[in-house]
């Protein structure tokens, strides 16, 4: 077997193997991984001590200011090699540049180490004189200097002091997940995003949304006056409720009273409507002539069905007109009115209404106003009649204008007569058929009527005088 005392004789091998070292502790230096590839003097910070501080102690030298005159010292040597520097790129710039000055001559003084007449021409010591070798300045360099020299290792990564590592909860897991990013302008590859994403997208899930307390007050303040108008708008339907059924009973006891005084009227115990208690004599006189009033209606409906009645009605519509008989809308009632004198017969064959602005029945033609309305050129003395207070200007021939027959139609209607002037309003026809009475009611009203009258009643005394004040108001109504 080959062997190799102190490993002399063997083959060198190249290995990246460190060689392991201990601390004055023994513990293993694991700087050295950190160390390899640089410099024995470089700083390396590879420990925890590395990260606390230094403790400083102001008397310590080194960590003294230096002097005055060692900081003019120091910026002096450094002006100077700034401007050697400076003056080295300026003259390298220039296209013509003079030869480089040589320095100043050195002299060493020389002792041989061997000494005698056979060395050094039996001189003890000898004085050298170096002087600065002259360079030509056209000479190319004679050296290569821009070789690429490889980069040194880099500097050291800082330590990083991590924690013991530890299960990731759920919640940290989807704290760390990042949404997609969607933009609300553009869609290129037109996906269909849900809105979840979008709305994720947007950031508005990441930052705590804070409500002021405000918010709240006003809430609860609309919420109590919303119930308190729901309150008292019940209260005041509640009240309008009372009120409503209260006018409901005073109206029901009101009909019921009076319908108790009518049924007492009938039945010929009392006068209806007669209070003992009521002091009001005003209100009882009103009472009195209602009743009076009524009783002379009956008592004319009933005169109405006898012949002398029908007689006098005759002669008193002789002297109408007959506009005073008409009443539009409502069939004649008159039982003896035969059909042929329904209508009148002037208002039959007449063509005046229909050729009226059509020429004649031709439709081609449109002459709405062919003719004159009146011939006559004297128009106003036919519409106008004088009045009485008008005798300052007509004069005497008042009375001749006024009974000129240019103020009554030419032609009459039949069965009329204008000779006879009414005095008081239009008078107008009651309905035979409403005046039947099948079952004998005016007779029984008549009969109640002289049932109730007494002697000594003051009312049969003045029956003419009411008779005539019923029969105006009658009119009036």
């Amino acid at each position: 077997m080959p062997q190799y005392p102190l490993g002399m004789g063997r083959q060198k091998t190249s290995s990246n193997a460190l060689v392991m070292k201990t601390d004055k502790d023994g513990n293993v230096r694991y700087d050295e991984l950190i160390r390899q590839g640089h410099a024995r003097d470089r700083i390396i910070h590879s420990k925890f001590t590395d990260l606390l501080p230094k403790p400083i102690d102001e008397t310590d030298a080194e960590l003294q200011k230096p002097s005055k005159d060692v900081i003019e010292e120091t910026t002096e040597k450094t002006r100077l090699a700034l401007e050697a520097l400076i003056e080295q790129k300026v003259a390298a710039a220039l296209p013509v540049r003079r030869a480089e000055r040589t320095g100043p001559a050195e002299y060493i003084k020389y002792t041989p180490s061997q000494k005698g007449p056979a060395y050094n021409s039996g001189a003890e010591q000898r004085l050298v004189r170096m002087v600065e070798v002259q360079k030509d300045p056209m000479e190319p360099p004679r050296f290569k200097i821009n070789q690429k020299i490889p980069r040194g290792p880099p500097s050291p990564p800082p330590p990083l002091m991590h924690s013991p590592s530890r299960k990731v909860s759920v919640k940290e897991q989807a704290e760390w997940k990042i949404p997609p990013c969607i933009s609300n302008w553009k869609n290129p590859r037109g996906y269909t995003i849900p809105l979840d994403k979008r709305v994720a997208a947007d950031g508005r899930g990441l930052q705590t949304v804070h409500i002021n307390e405000n918010f709240a007050k006003l809430a609860e303040a609309l919420y109590t006056a919303d119930r308190k108008a729901r309150e008292a708008v019940e209260m005041r339907a509640e009240i309008e409720r009372k009120v409503a059924l209260k006018a409901k009973e005073r109206r029901e006891e009101q009909l019921q009273r009076i319908a108790k005084e009518a049924r007492e009227a009938r039945a010929g115990l009392r006068r209806p409507g007669f209070d003992p208690v009521d002091e009001d004599s005003g209100v009882a006189d009103r009472e009195e002539l209602r009743k009076e009033r009524a009783r002379d209606r009956a008592h004319d409906r009933n005169l109405g069905r006898t012949g002398a009645e029908t007689k006098l009605r005759t002669q008193r519509d002789k002297n109408r007109d007959i506009s005073e008989q008409i009443a539009l809308g409502v069939p004649n009632p008159r039982a003896n009115v035969n059909s042929e004198s329904l209508f009148d017969q002037r208002l039959f064959n007449q063509s005046s209404g229909l050729d009226s602005g059509f020429a004649g029945g031709t439709d081609d033609l449109y002459n709405v106003y062919d003719k004159p309305w009146r011939q006559e050129s004297d128009i106003g003395s036919h519409i106008y009649r004088p009045r009485q207070k008008d005798t300052e200007i007509y004069g005497n021939d008042i009375e001749s204008l006024k009974n000129q027959k240019k103020f009554v139609p030419g032609r009459e209607f039949s069965g009329t007569d204008r000779g006879h002037r009414l005095d008081g309003p239009v008078q107008f026809e009651k309905s035979a058929v409403e005046e039947e009475d099948p079952f004998n009611l005016s007779k029984f009203l008549l009969e109640a009527k002289k049932s109730q009258k007494r002697p000594g009643d003051s009312s049969t005394d003045t029956s003419a005088n009411r008779d005539t004040t019923h029969r105006k108001r009658d009119r009036r109504d």
